[in-house]
Parts: structure tokens; C-alpha cells; sequence
């Protein structure tokens, strides 16, 4: 399977939490080593590429502003990418106030 493809069924299975990040302009990146996106998340926006590591059979998370993780499993992709875009210390209000006044 492709690794774009691959990377997007692992998002499919965690759509909410995906499209909470403003998630758009999905890429496969170069030689098919990973994903491209851009998001408009609560704590980041801009883009973030997911790269698959194949010597260790995980994947690194790189955010343009310098941020991000290495060594992630597949099964952590989404909460990583969370971390990172969306979830804060206040999310519950921070939703509140954006989406319900």
C-alpha cells in the first residue's frame, strides 16, 4: 500500500479527532515516504508532514515551526498529531467559546 494511503486509514480510523484539526491539503510526499497537510488547529497552524522511518518501523512527526516527534507507533499517530495541533491544557473551554457563544 501506498504510505500516503496508509497514513490517511490511520487517520480514517479517528476522524473527528483529524478533522478537529482543521485538516486540509493532504500530499503524499516525495518517493512516497510519508504525508503533507496543513492545519489550523488551537495551538498550531501550518503544516505538519508525517514520514515513515522504515529502518525502525515507525514514524516522525515534523511541524514547519521546528516542532515534533520521532519514534512514533502507528497506533499513537493521532493523539501524537493532537498534542501537537489541537489539545491544550483548556480545550474544554477553549471549544466552548469558539464553537457555542
Amino acid at each position: 500500500m501506498e504510505m500516503a494511503k496508509y497514513i490517511l486509514s490511520i487517520f480514517r480510523t479517528q476522524s473527528m479527532i483529524v478533522f478537529s484539526w482543521g485538516f486540509y491539503n493532504p500530499q503524499r510526499l516525495p518517493n512516497d515516504t510519508g504525508l503533507a497537510f496543513m492545519v489550523d488547529g488551537f495551538k498550531y497552524q501550518g503544516l505538519v508532514e508525517v514520514v515513515y522511518n522504515e529502518g525502525v518501523d515507525l514514524f516522525e512527526v515534523h511541524l514547519s515551526d521546528g516542532r515534533g516527534e520521532t519514534d512514533v507507533y502507528a497506533d499513537c499517530l493521532v493523539s501524537v498529531i493532537d498534542g501537537l495541533v489541537e489539545r491544550c491544557n483548556n480545550y474544554k473551554d477553549r471549544v466552548k467559546a469558539e464553537y457555542f457563544q
